[in-house]
């Protein structure tokens, strides 16, 4: 069965902060923006070139700052935080995060994918894909999608602890739970985790670390261009 992926998005110059600096101080300011949409912007030709992927739609805080990614083949929708997407009151599990929270946020952008989603395809799978995945190869991507199988099942990054990708089961609801711990969290709300090795779709990157590591799989050439510029500068 296709999947239809939400890839929640922040405004590129606030978001990633703790990579903030990784280009070198002269780059900083001027490029993190570019780097956050660069790590967006490969993650999201990955996912649109994997089997079994039919629809990417990125919801953003920042829909203007995010138009240039239509032209890579996904929707780009903006983010409404109301109440019904902060925590489904029809979930018992489903508690609501604290206002403000970082997972508050990134939460309820997925409920507003989903929702979207599922007003066209009720009975589909519905998965949600972190966006700072450099590295991500699509066949890697659709090996996961295999895995799954139609279960409700999750992705844990390299660390174990995080979460880059949550699917759901045909038809049912998503139940993310992103956030500190957000792997035992999908783990204990009854997601499967998928055992692939699957190194590309674990390589999030939130530091300089994480940077150099995805470096070493194979960058994509959006974040590339970013980086060689970048030296240029410095």
């Amino acid at each position: 069965m296709a999947v239809d992926l939400i890839v929640p998005l922040k405004e590129p110059n606030r978001g990633k902060s703790r990579l903030r600096g990784a280009l070198g101080t002269a780059a900083s300011e001027h490029c993190h923006a570019g780097l956050v949409l660069a790590l967006a912007a490969d993650t999201l030709g990955a996912a649109v070139a994997a089997p079994g992927v039919r629809r990417v739609l990125v919801v953003g805080t920042d829909p203007v700052a995010l138009a240039a990614l239509r032209g890579l083949g996904v929707e780009v929708v903006g983010e409404r935080t109301t109440g019904d997407d902060r925590t489904d009151p029809a979930d018992p599990a489903d508690p609501p995060a604290a206002p403000g929270s970082p997972d508050d946020g990134l939460n309820a952008a997925l409920r507003t994918g989903e929702r979207i989603l599922r007003a066209d395809d009720p009975d589909g799978v519905v998965g949600a894909l972190q966006a700072d995945l450099p590295a991500l190869r699509p066949g890697e991507l659709g090996a996961a999608l295999a895995e799954a199988a139609g279960r409700r099942a999750f992705a844990a990054d390299r660390d174990g602890s995080g979460t880059t990708l949550l699917l759901s089961a045909p038809g049912l609801r998503l139940t993310p739970r992103f956030g500190p711990g957000s792997a035992q969290a999908h783990a204990r709300s009854g997601a499967v985790a998928l055992a692939g090795p699957l190194p590309s779709l674990r390589a999030d990157v939130d530091t300089a670390g994480d940077l150099d590591h995805a470096r070493l799989l194979g960058l994509g050439e959006h974040t590339l261009d970013v980086l060689d510029r970048a030296c240029l500068l410095s």
